[in-house]
């Protein structure tokens, strides 16, 4: 079972182990993700105008590549998760644009034919969480892991088509999958602040709390999450409570890494 794989800036540089541990889970797993030639940043946020088309030029030459290999293509972060399941829909029912795209790049002949999932996907419909229970030989019990899935993941969620928006569990599914006890919050679809870290401090550290307490008071003793940035930004503003990247918990549980 292969896959063309998007790693994406943050998980090519300082974030490599987190790559690193996606790598290694997909081998115990049976599946094998094919990185693609000479990928761009997807660009991190996906531009509303309708008529931007070079920001959307090097999501559309990944999605073409994995086309071009017959194969769907998988990400790990949310935020590239995001920009190429929107760019991926606007190829699909915008002949207008993709006509535009083709004047920026004669080679770029790309209407949308690609399935683009997430990671988490993959291990859900490809893989099955009762299979990945089956693979498990270090069980994380006794941890009690609230899920942070932030805004990219979820929404809109007529083109994302990742889970229910106001009341996801695929990420609860894969915590009870590995041995912890998932820890259900009502904050964990909210936006940690991210994108205005840098221009309103103050505010995106009173987004981040409002995260972490309304996890601790259901009594999660750490987050995991599928954003490099959420990540950060939560650790940063709110160092009491560890958040991790769900890969490291999915590689502990494997035995391919020690916690």
């Amino acid at each position: 079972m292969v896959f063309a794989y998007y790693p994406g800036c943050t998980l090519s540089t300082t974030a490599q182990k987190l790559d690193n541990y996606a790598r290694l889970s997909a081998n115990v797993l049976g599946f094998t993700l094919e990185e693609i030639e000479n990928w761009q940043c997807c660009g991190a946020v996906f531009p509303l105008g309708t008529d931007e088309i070079a920001p959307k030029l090097p999501a559309m030459r990944a999605l073409k590549q994995a086309r071009d290999k017959g194969l769907p293509l998988v990400t790990l972060c949310s935020a590239c998760f995001h920009v190429f399941k929107q760019v991926n829909h606007q190829a699909r029912n915008d002949k207008d644009f993709c006509a535009i795209v083709q004047k920026y790049d004669n080679d770029l002949d790309y209407t949308g034919e690609v399935e683009v999932l997430h990671y988490i996907q993959v291990l859900k419909q490809y893989i099955g969480f009762d299979a990945i229970k089956q693979k498990v030989t270090a069980p994380i019990t006794g941890r009690k892991i609230g899920a942070y899935y932030g805004c990219m993941l979820l929404r809109p969620a007529e083109v994302l088509g990742f889970d229910d928006p106001e009341n996801p569990n695929i990420f609860e599914e894969l915590i009870a999958a590995l041995g912890a006890e998932p820890i259900r919050y009502p904050y964990r679809n909210e936006c940690c602040g991210g994108y205005r870290a840098l221009k309103d401090k103050p505010k995106t550290q009173t987004m981040c709390e409002k995260i972490v307490t309304s996890a601790t008071r259901k009594g999660a003793t750490e987050l995991i999450t599928a954003c490099p940035l959420c990540q950060y930004n939560i650790a940063q503003n709110c160092g009491n409570l560890p958040i991790l990247y769900f890969t490291e918990i999915l590689a502990q549980a494997l035995g391919v890494i020690t916690a």
